[in-house]
């Protein structure tokens, strides 16, 4: 095993020996392609040697809309936080934030009102896996925009908090190395599981991945260009040393009048199948992190641009 919690494979390319808890698997150099964004439909749920699916039947939620069916009891490691059940079988999500009309409209007419962002949480199905609401002060939501401190509650199928992740009041900018952007992820809320810090930078944005003990265990690379201009623009998961991509955080075009007269932005994650579940959830909160700081505008004005600067 090498530093860090991951297994590296064998010399004849067999496969990882099974995963001890609190560990993650790294995928091996040269062999692990680049992710795959599956199309509605073409999504294969992972199959036991009987055949059957891990997972239960989609179920209806309150609002008419489709979640995704709880995994069978046997799929579900033993260290898995209760309520991240989902995440076990799951290699990409997608995060689709909710329009607000009366935002919008602040936003043409050149005011800076924000509401609390709500989120969708959905698998490549478009089946719901959770759904997220930001809890935050509106006088901070006003005065600082996107770098405001915020919980994010995040709920299952039966409005059950599963996960919070936790954004102090902290600097945006590359002059203050010693203040920069972290988020905390909590499951079941009050119990850490994981931690994302922006590593300084004056170019491309860089965070670490970091388990409960703040040990690093993958890092994130973003593009040169943040600017969302007509196409996705991606940020890359990447192993410690940063030769192995592993999975992408990708913020989606979402078509030019959205993208001109909103802030409600579409994210797609990728990720390995059998990373540990809690790696998978604290990708969730650097997904959240990066849309406040790259995405989120204030009175309509774009945050994104070169880099750090």
């Amino acid at each position: 095993m090498s530093a860090g919690g991951f297994y590296m494979p064998n010399q004849e390319g067999g496969a990882p020996p099974p995963q001890q808890q609190g560990q993650y698997y790294q995928a091996p150099q040269g062999n692990y392609g680049a992710p795959v964004t599956a199309q509605p439909g073409q999504y294969q749920p992972m199959l036991p040697q009987g055949g059957q699916p891990q997972f239960g039947a989609p179920v209806q939620g309150q609002e008419g809309q489709e979640w995704m069916g709880a995994p069978a009891e046997q799929s579900v490691p033993l260290n898995c936080p209760p309520g991240l059940e989902y995440l076990t079988l799951i290699d990409q999500l997608i995060i689709k934030q909710k329009f607000e009309a009366l935002e919008a409209v602040a936003g043409v007419l050149g005011y800076g009102f924000e509401t609390q962002n709500k989120y969708k949480i959905k698998n490549s199905l478009g089946q719901n896996v959770f759904k997220a609401k930001e809890d935050s002060n509106c006088c901070m939501r006003l005065a600082c925009g996107p770098i405001r401190p915020f919980n994010m509650i995040i709920k299952d199928n039966a409005d059950q908090e599963v996960m919070s992740l936790n954004r102090p009041f902290n600097c945006n900018s590359c002059c203050f190395p010693c203040c920069l952007q972290e988020i905390e992820v909590c499951s079941p809320p009050g119990t850490t599981i994981g931690w994302v810090k922006q590593n300084w930078t004056c170019i491309k944005p860089s965070f670490s991945i970091l388990d409960a003990d703040e040990n690093e265990i993958l890092k994130i690379v973003g593009p040169w260009c943040t600017y969302s201009i007509c196409g996705d623009v991606e940020f890359q998961i990447m192993t410690p040393d940063e030769s192995v991509e592993v999975g992408k955080i990708s913020k989606q075009w979402s078509g030019m009048l959205k993208e001109a007269f909103t802030d409600a932005d579409n994210f797609g994650i990728s990720f390995p199948m059998d990373l540990d579940v809690k790696a998978k959830a604290t990708m969730i909160g650097a997904a959240f992190l990066i849309d406040y700081m790259f995405f989120e505008k204030k009175a309509n004005k774009e945050g994104d641009g070169l880099g750090m600067l």
